[in-house]
């Protein structure tokens, strides 16, 4: 499943999904956003779909798409046929308010990341992106992402009935990214992921650069090939590979993260019959209040830190109380006025 959204200035993407423990997913619907903006969909083999919105958060030039492989799960021609649009295109266009879904195997694994960069040539057709992108040409994407990129890494329904997530910078990073469960349970359901901006202060060697901008931050692994940075050959353990300054410029940064292979510790998460909000560039707001929640799985409430509509309405609240004290303090200063 891959949503493109041409860039209007900035995005934002969260995604919502639910399972219940087996049996086939419940029908998880998205949503376009609220705002006049192009969303496309597209789904070629079995399609995991999370309740989507779009923000104005990131900043990336051209497009904010995101995309994620569905492993061996098989399509039914019923889905597939009502994931088309109204002329029969694999390509469709949600406008503002409208919404499909599609039912989902409740033991899905996959990863799930952001295409940057994005850009289709006029003359050939053939669409690529500068981060994140999968090679298929198209918008649709038969494989992974190519390195550096961000990844939600999840096996829904596991063992011991839990889900199992992370957010993973073993093959770099190219944006922020958030999973925050909702309504779980577990003793390590809480948020994971990585707030930080890593592209500005990216070691020199491990930039990837455009426009001469740093636009992704590359793993060591990926950047020299070392054994000891890709935890290959006498490395290939938890024993003899250990992190590295490289490793450690994204723990530091992230530390709810994975920054090497063997990072699990502090980088593997569980949760039990959780929905979950996959965000990018979530605000530092959004991320503090989800932290402040993590014990018990953020609460339904918490959703709203991620959406552009309740951040206006509590910015009008605000506006509201200083409009009110100043024209009470100008009613008492005209009342003072009038005694003198």
């Amino acid at each position: 499943m891959e949503y493109l959204l041409p860039n209007y200035g900035k995005c934002f993407h969260s995604f919502k999904g639910g399972h219940n423990q087996a049996k086939v997913q419940p029908p998880i619907v998205i949503y376009a956003p609220r705002q006049a903006m192009h969303v496309m969909g597209t789904c070629s083999v079995g399609c995991l779909v999370f309740l989507l919105h779009y923000w104005d958060l990131c900043g990336l030039p051209q497009y904010c798409p995101l995309s994620h492989p569905l492993g061996n799960v098989t399509l039914s021609k019923t889905t597939f046929q009502r994931l088309k649009g109204s002329r029969g295109e694999r390509n469709f266009p949600l406008n503002p308010g409208q919404s499909t879904s599609v039912s989902v195997p409740a033991g899905w694994s996959g990863r799930l990341w952001g295409r940057t960069l994005c850009s289709q040539d006029p003359t050939t057709g053939k669409f690529t992106c500068i981060t994140g992108d999968c090679g298929s040409g198209t918008v649709e994407c038969a494989g992974g992402a190519a390195p550096p990129a961000t990844l939600a890494e999840f096996t829904l329904n596991g063992a011991g009935g839990l889900d199992f997530y992370d957010v993973s910078l073993v093959d770099g990073y190219n944006l922020p990214m958030l999973v925050v469960p909702q309504g779980g349970s577990g003793g390590n359901c809480t948020t994971a992921g990585c707030v930080s901006d890593l592209n500005d202060g990216c070691p020199s060697e491990l930039k990837v650069m455009s426009s001469s901008s740093s636009v992704a931050c590359k793993s060591a692994c990926d950047a020299f090939g070392d054994p000891e940075y890709c935890c290959s050959g006498a490395y290939g353990n938890p024993q003899t590979c250990q992190p590295t300054s490289y490793s450690e410029y994204f723990k530091s940064a992230c530390p709810r993260a994975y920054s090497y292979a063997y990072d699990d510790g502090t980088s593997t998460f569980t949760c039990a019959s959780a929905d979950y909000i996959i965000s990018f560039c979530p605000t530092p707001a959004a991320s503090k209040k989800s932290a402040g929640s993590e014990t018990a799985g953020a609460g339904a409430g918490d959703v709203s830190l991620f959406t552009s509509g309740s951040d206006s309405l509590i910015l009008g609240r605000r506006w509201r109380l200083i409009t009110s004290f100043i024209i009470t303090l100008l009613l008492l200063l005209l009342v003072t006025l009038r005694h003198f």
